[in-house]
């Protein structure tokens, strides 16, 4: 019976590195992550954690707005796909931004599923140039699907784009 406590009493004092039993505070992260155990409400701050859902799980509570059109051009559809997408917290999911707040929304165009990212209502400024390949990126770790396509852009030659939209591939 010693031959079988003894071990496991000295790797369970070992892997303690001489802790109290009682005393249950952390040093500071939770979980593998490293998030910080303290957070703040200040945008920005080293421990700011934002209380929402992640970006796929709001995404995802949102139902796609579903569009037909006359033309099967991959264009086109991502055109209409860019004008249907949701440009607030009640049709898009908030992907935020330090300086401002990107609206995430799924727009099925003839059957197509696009991933639309833009600007908010009434926010009439241009995204940062190198956008569309952050975005196309960034899409599957947003979404949970592939990017089937280039990004698709709202805005003349990249100077004043306010959207992108990306096929996805959800197979």
């Amino acid at each position: 019976m010693k031959k079988i406590l003894l071990p496991a009493c000295l790797s369970v004092l070992s892997l303690s590195a001489c802790a109290d039993f009682f005393v249950r505070e952390g040093v500071g992260f939770t979980g593998i992550d490293g998030e910080p155990k303290t957070f703040s409400e200040a945008k920005g701050s080293a421990d700011y954690v934002a209380r929402q859902a992640s970006v796929p799980a709001r995404l995802a509570a949102i139902p796609p707005v579903r569009l037909r059109t006359d033309s099967s051009e991959i264009g086109t559809l991502a055109a209409a796909a860019l004008d249907a997408g949701g440009r607030t917290p009640a049709n898009a999911a908030e992907v935020g931004g330090q300086d401002r707040t990107l609206y995430l929304s799924t727009v099925e165009v003839n059957g197509v599923l696009f991933a639309v990212l833009r600007t908010g209502e009434g926010d009439g400024t241009r995204m940062s140039r190198g956008a569309s390949d952050t975005f196309l990126a960034s899409v599957p770790r947003m979404t949970g699907c592939l990017a089937n396509g280039p990004a698709y852009q709202r805005g003349k030659g990249g100077r004043r784009t306010t959207a992108y939209a990306v096929p996805l591939n959800c197979s």
